[in-house]
């Protein structure tokens, strides 16, 4: 599986039927499942699964490496409190990529000690997931991304309207919720 460039991240709370907006996300994107609390987690990362097999978008799990496997996904998305299993994930299930969120420069070397495919690094930019939180800006997004020593998607407020500030910033693509939710767009 190669990596995308645009990962879609579900979100039970601001996109609980993430159906339309897996429809129409273009071929080059991805989706990271991280429905946690839904009643049948399993069922619907079955059926989202296979959505996006019959599209050819690759499909990870999010925080959960049995479902991962169960499902016959392409890989699995650790929080950053876990970027150490990744090698052990790996030796383990080698046919599975493994993407991490990160938030700074430790965690995204830390990333890359441990064999991460990629990183999310995040937030960007000001966000509806983390209202407040303090974000990176597209420069310190740019020194840590040119740094990490792996690919880096940035996460975290980017939409249509910001995208460009990220050009020539050293992202290997965008992770979003919202602007690739059809609902949220025009």
């Amino acid at each position: 599986m190669a990596l995308p460039a645009v990962w879609l991240m579900t979100d039970a709370t601001r996109l609980p039927a993430p159906q339309q907006a897996i429809a129409a996300l273009p071929r080059e994107a991805g989706v990271i499942f991280r429905h946690y609390a839904v009643a049948d987690r399993a069922a619907l990362g079955a059926e989202l699964r296979a959505l996006c097999a019959r599209r050819g978008l690759p499909f990870l799990v999010a925080g959960d490496v049995g479902l991962a496997l169960a499902l016959r996904a392409d890989g699995v998305h650790l929080p950053e409190a876990h970027i150490m299993r990744a090698g052990a994930i790996k030796r383990r299930a080698p046919q599975l990529r493994v993407t991490v969120a990160a938030h700074s420069l430790p965690a995204l070397i830390r990333a890359r000690a441990a064999g991460a495919d990629a990183a999310l690094l995040s937030p960007v930019f000001p966000t509806e997931s983390h209202p407040g939180a303090p974000t990176l800006g597209a420069h310190r997004f740019a020194r840590l991304a040119r740094a990490a020593g792996l690919p880096v998607y940035a996460l975290g407020g980017v939409n249509t309207e910001n995208a460009a500030r990220l050009r020539g910033s050293g992202a290997f693509g965008i992770a979003a919720i919202a602007a690739l939710n059809p609902d949220k767009q025009g």
